[in-house]
């Protein structure tokens, strides 16, 4: 049997409407550099990770500066779809038409283009941890703050014992994810997909500069960690 490789699978479709920013977030430059380009260097620097997919809308009028024709190691995929997990399972699907070949065994690590603080040593955590597990996993932070829930004007205190925030890169099968996302149109994540199956992915911490630009004052915290090189 042949040994699977990895793929890194980035939906890039989004247009970052809580930003306020006057293109896409994922082209805002940050550090010197745009976000887009931040969360894929990533994997293009890892050596573990064979080919990075990058998914956009048909539509997309800034992917193609920002990451010319022929740039090795990258293929542009024009089928993002109206939601996450559209451009996500259009991804999956138009990476087995793309040149390089994708099998079902291979792992696919699907990363959120709006979190510029992914590491190639974080990747390479999530790969070593989750190993061969029969499910796959995905990168989480334990909560530690005291989490309130707001119901009807009343205040409860939640436990937060066993509470983790999902991250990014989530990585499963190529086939067990494709079967899910087909299955499940409702979900949020990659996981929650798994999840439906009823199957555990497994849960490796991550880090705080792997947090997700969804506001204008979470640019400031992102450009702060990818000034540092950790």
């Amino acid at each position: 049997m042949s040994q699977p490789r990895y793929f890194a699978l980035i939906p890039a479709a989004g247009v970052g409407t809580r930003l306020g920013a006057e293109v896409p977030k994922q082209y805002l430059p940050l550090a010197g550099k745009l976000m887009l380009r931040h969360a894929a260097q990533a994997f293009l620097s890892c050596a573990a990770v064979a080919h990075t997919f990058i998914v956009v809308s048909e539509g997309d009028g800034w992917i193609d500066s920002a990451f010319p024709a022929g740039t090795a190691g990258v293929t542009l995929l024009r089928c993002g779809g109206a939601t996450r997990r559209d451009s996500v399972l259009n991804g999956l699907q138009a990476m087995r038409q793309a040149d390089v070949t994708v099998r079902d065994d291979d792992w696919v690590l699907v990363h959120d283009a709006a979190r510029p603080g992914i590491t190639p040593q974080l990747i390479d955590k999530l790969m070593a941890e989750v190993g061969d597990d029969a499910v796959g996993g995905l990168l989480a932070l334990p909560v530690v703050d005291t989490v309130k829930r707001v119901a009807d004007g009343k205040v409860t205190t939640v436990p937060r014992d066993g509470l983790w925030l999902a991250q990014t890169p989530q990585m499963f099968r190529h086939a067990l994810l494709l079967r899910a996302l087909r299955q499940n149109a409702n979900v949020t994540d990659e996981a929650s997909a798994i999840e439906v199956l009823g199957l555990s992915p497994k849960l490796v911490e991550g880090h705080q500069r792997n947090s997700k630009v969804t506001l204008a004052a979470d640019i400031a915290l992102a450009e702060l960690f990818l000034s540092q090189h950790t």
